[in-house]
């Protein structure tokens, strides 16, 4: 069974290479599907658009772990894996499902600054008797934590 969990974006794109760089993924490359659909008369060209001199699909981007299986035909991941699919409306509240990523407590400073450079901000350091972690926000206001 391979599973991916769905987060709906404003920009996918943006929000695929962010995660894709916060957790060591590979960002998804459907460009030689898309040429093929688009050669073909399957798809009509204003549901693509162009990332990094490449098709991709206009309204979704996807990121997978490396060394997970994935289809050679259409780079989609078979394994562990996140879409983020185009919504026209912005977040308005707090998420009900979240992130957790475990650097390790040696590595949580720098992991915290790595993902700040990329565009995450922190909301606020917690240190409960069950442990520590900082609440960051992804580019676009989702919640996650770093322990």
């Amino acid at each position: 069974m391979h599973w991916k969990l769905v987060i709906d974006a404003i920009d996918p794109h943006r929000q695929a290479a962010f995660w894709a760089a916060a957790l060591d993924y590979t960002v998804e490359d459907h460009s030689t599907l898309i040429g093929r659909l688009l050669s073909a008369g399957a798809i009509p060209p204003d549901q693509v658009t162009e990332v990094d001199g490449h098709h991709a699909w206009l309204t979704l981007a996807a990121v997978r772990h490396p060394e997970d299986p994935h289809d050679p035909t259409s780079d989609t991941g078979l394994g562990r894996r996140v879409l983020f699919q185009r919504v026209p409306e912005p977040k308005h509240t707090k998420n009900r499902l979240h992130l957790d990523l475990h650097p390790g407590p040696d590595a949580r400073h720098a992991t915290v600054t790595r993902l700040t450079s990329l565009g995450a901000t922190t909301l606020r350091e917690v240190a409960e008797p069950g442990g520590s972690w900082t609440v960051m926000q992804d580019p676009e206001g989702n919640e996650f934590c770093v322990h």
